[in-house]
């Protein structure tokens, strides 16, 4: 394994962690990065690496917000929601958060896995990542402006209804469909249209991603086995190394990088990232233009 190879697997696992997490397309910002710098695998291999360090990604989410997504505790746990279970306590709260976020999921769910192949080979491409960006910049400004000066009409997370987890579920499908919008983009958006503050949007969004990523990379890890079983894709020890160090370096990011956007969003509002996602998105249409 070359040496090369290991720091490209990095340079990916940093853009993703970035990128996953704010609100600019990390799918968008990965297939541009692909552009210029590119992996010395299998096609096969690149579209499980692409998914799967989202993993890394995805763990640093749980890590942070272990104590609001886990739903059981000690057997003498006499909080409010806790309710007792045999050998431990199910808090009510959190399966009810749990029974939202499938909610949300079910529409990129149903989605993904009809079409997840159509949609790949349709608008998986700099025009679409382009124009994705623009629009969906233009959206963030847009209702940031209308919002500005009102007060959110959820503060927490558990004054979300059923029927407004289905609406953010629904734009996450958007993102599904065209990369370059980005998953907690689209997200974010159709939480702050329904009037949720931007810490609940943030917070919710990372949640929805764990089930979501985590049946993401569960179908492509599927698709590329049976490729392997029917002789049509191999895979060797590097490549694994590359998936490893990908995923590993995109967990120490998105972990810093959770915290920071956290923090900002409680003094900022999303307006710088609809700016950059219109500028990133206009110099992709001009770059590929002028080849």
């Amino acid at each position: 394994m070359e040496i090369l190879e290991i720091f490209k697997a990095i340079l990916f696992g940093i853009v993703e962690g970035i990128t996953e997490w704010l609100p600019i397309s990390s799918t968008g910002h990965m297939i541009l990065l692909n552009e210029f710098v590119k992996l010395n695998v299998s096609e096969e291999f690149w579209d499980v690496f692409d998914v799967v360090i989202q993993l890394g990604a995805i763990m640093a989410v749980v890590v942070l917000f272990w104590n609001q997504i886990f739903p059981f505790g000690k057997k003498d746990d006499k909080s409010r929601y806790a309710i007792p279970c045999g050998p431990f306590t199910v808090k009510r709260d959190i399966v009810v958060l749990w029974i939202k976020i499938l909610i949300a999921c079910v529409p990129a769910a149903v989605i993904g896995i009809l079409f997840d192949d159509v949609f790949n080979r349709l608008f998986y491409n700099y025009v679409t990542v382009a124009i994705a960006l623009i629009v969906f910049g233009i959206a963030f400004i847009v209702v940031e402006t209308l919002h500005k000066g009102k007060a959110a009409k959820i503060n927490r997370l558990k004054d979300l209804s059923c029927q407004m987890a289905l609406f953010i579920g629904v734009f996450q499908v958007i993102a599904a469909i065209f990369p370059g919008t980005s998953r907690s983009g689209a997200t974010i958006v159709g939480a702050l249209m329904l009037g949720v503050s931007r810490s609940v949007a943030a917070e919710f969004t990372f949640f929805l991603a764990i089930p979501v990523m985590f049946g993401a990379s569960l179908l492509k890890i599927a698709k590329f086995l049976k490729l392997v079983a029917e002789g049509s894709a191999a895979v060797v020890g590097g490549e694994i190394l590359l998936l490893v160090i990908g995923a590993l370096v995109a967990y120490i990011v998105s972990y810093f990088v959770i915290k920071f956007l956290m923090g900002y969003i409680k003094k900022h509002d999303f307006k710088v990232f609809g700016w950059y996602r219109i500028v990133l998105g206009v110099l992709v249409l001009v770059y590929f233009i002028l080849q």
